[in-house]
């Protein structure tokens, strides 16, 4: 038990120390950031391949590795598109390696006759949405904002990952959504929210700055939304897995399983705080 805590303890130090990196170093050079967040990316589709697989499985189905690897190339696409404008390009260019992987992939299917057409291209189209985009789309947080609001966004998952946990173990009596995680309750999702709008209001009194959030406001309506949107981005990465028929996404990561388990929450968050951010700041 004691080893099993060091090597999550170890993990994921590693883990989260790999991505403050990145952020520290994003305003001289996005070069770490684009090359964790890619393997980040890829890793990530290939997981959610690997769910789909144990059900083609079960169904006596096979997948194509040679799809799964366009469909990687084409989640590093999605993040070119995404870096080219955030760098100083066109806009009209960030179509490009989106459009270029369109192209590859549906003419591939063509000599993949083997594979039901239409669930193996809405498969591609899920793992693009569901992964890529909102990795790519971290990059826009930054734009509008700093690397720091998007390292406190992070934070705020992690904390209220934290609060949910805690405030669950310790008083958790009812389930928030038996069906895909009983182990959630109302009490851990008020718990990890009250966290986040406790560390939001600190952040606004002494790190204003560095996170170039001053407006106390936003920044609990940043954590808020964090708050909420994490713990439903939790839930639908189990409602796959509890469909696929797996524990873990997968086991890239010692003592968390795979990288959607680490991300599962980032996932729907991005896009939210997006959004959350262009109809605040106006852009």
């Amino acid at each position: 038990m004691l080893k099993n805590l060091i090597v999550r303890a170890l993990s994921g130090a590693v883990y989260v120390g790999l991505i403050i990196a990145s952020l520290l170093l994003y305003v001289k050079s996005d070069v770490t950031f684009i090359i964790l967040f890619g393997a980040l990316t890829v890793v990530g589709m290939l997981e959610l391949k690997s769910m789909f697989d144990k059900r083609d499985e079960e169904a006596g189905k096979h997948s194509s590795w040679l799809v799964a690897a366009v469909d990687a190339g084409g989640g590093l696409a999605m993040l070119a598109a995404v870096r080219m404008p955030c760098r100083g390009a066109a806009p009209e260019t960030a179509v490009v390696p989106v459009a270029a992987y369109a192209v590859v992939r549906l003419v591939l299917q063509l000599y993949r006759p083997a594979l039901d057409a239409l669930n193996s291209v809405s498969r591609s189209a899920m793992a693009l949405t569901y992964v890529a985009l909102p990795i790519a789309m971290l990059q826009l947080i930054i734009k509008m904002t700093s690397p720091g609001l998007l390292l406190g966004v992070l934070a705020f998952i992690w904390i209220n990952d934290t609060g949910a946990f805690l405030t669950g173990s310790m008083i958790g009596r009812h389930k928030l959504f038996p069906r895909i995680s009983p182990a959630k309750t109302w009490e851990g999702f008020l718990g990890g929210l009250a966290l986040c709008l406790a560390a939001a209001w600190a952040s606004s009194v002494w790190c204003s700055e560095w996170f170039t959030v001053p407006q106390l406001h936003l920044w609990l309506a940043i954590a808020a939304t964090t708050s909420v949107i994490a713990t439903l981005g939790d839930l639908v990465e189990s409602l796959f897995k509890r469909t696929a028929g797996v524990k873990d996404s997968g086991h890239i990561i010692p003592g968390h399983g795979g990288v959607l388990d680490r991300i599962d929450s980032l996932l729907l968050v991005s896009p939210a705080i997006t959004l959350l951010l262009a109809l605040a700041l106006g852009n």
